[in-house]
């Protein structure tokens, strides 16, 4: 899953005086107090950490209450997630119009209607809630479902993600690796039948470079076939 990574930081903890004699302890109750929450020191939200202390000699701080600073090195696994990475996360509830995830256990997703793909289709069978694929009649999403998602954005004050469920490699994630293999040959075999039909039809046209690739058009309607071809092999 996208979303995760590991960074080496070396940080400074301000420990009050009167844990003069417990620094290891005030120092993990410290980094303890930022576990899940957003950082942007970090960019990130803490979900764990591995602390070395470097020294035991502290710097004393001026002031009414004299903190001293502690300097240690500390590996952080952090949950960083951007727009336009997938994540995974099991499905708490649905309705006819959302579908709403746990990441990792403590961050909620939701996937509104308008980002749901039309191959799903709401249905209640036998009582029970259930997006069902019209393509394939094995791919459902219901409650308890582990979903891989796009991330259209993210909330860092509540730790919310907004997701998509548009793009074809997104869905049920046990059902996207049993077929993935499948999916993949097909739609490469669809691409090269495209592209054997486009240039069956053009002749001369102009051209245009994106992103440091060429492309034959012929009218609005292929650029927007050609960005959404590209969309899709991303």
């Amino acid at each position: 899953m996208e979303g995760l990574k590991v960074s080496d930081a070396n940080l400074v903890v301000y420990v009050h005086p009167s844990k003069s004699k417990k620094v290891s302890e005030a120092i993990l109750r410290e980094l303890g107090s930022l576990l899940f929450k957003f950082s942007e020191t970090f960019d990130g939200v803490l979900l764990a950490y591995d602390v070395n202390i470097l020294s035991e000699v502290a710097k004393i701080l001026p002031g009414i209450h004299p903190y001293f600073g502690v300097r240690l090195k500390a590996k952080l696994l952090l949950f960083y997630p951007k727009p336009d990475m997938i994540l995974e996360g099991k499905v708490v509830k649905l309705g006819q119009q959302s579908i709403h995830v746990i990441v990792l256990g403590f961050s909620s997703a939701i996937i509104t209607e308008e980002d749901i793909r039309e191959e799903f289709i709401y249905k209640v069978k036998h009582g029970q809630e259930v997006f069902a694929s019209t393509s394939y009649k094995q791919h459902k999403i219901k409650v308890g479902t582990i979903i891989r998602f796009l991330v259209k954005s993210f909330d860092e004050e509540i730790l919310h993600v907004s997701g998509s469920l548009v793009p074809a490699n997104t869905g049920c994630t046990d059902w996207l690796d049993k077929n993935l293999e499948d999916w993949s040959h097909t739609n490469r075999s669809t691409k090269k039948q495209r592209e054997s039909e486009g240039r069956g039809e053009m002749e001369e046209h102009d051209k245009v470079t994106v992103d440091g690739k060429t492309f034959s058009l012929n009218t609005e309607h292929q650029i927007k076939k050609s960005k959404r071809r590209r969309s899709e092999d991303s």
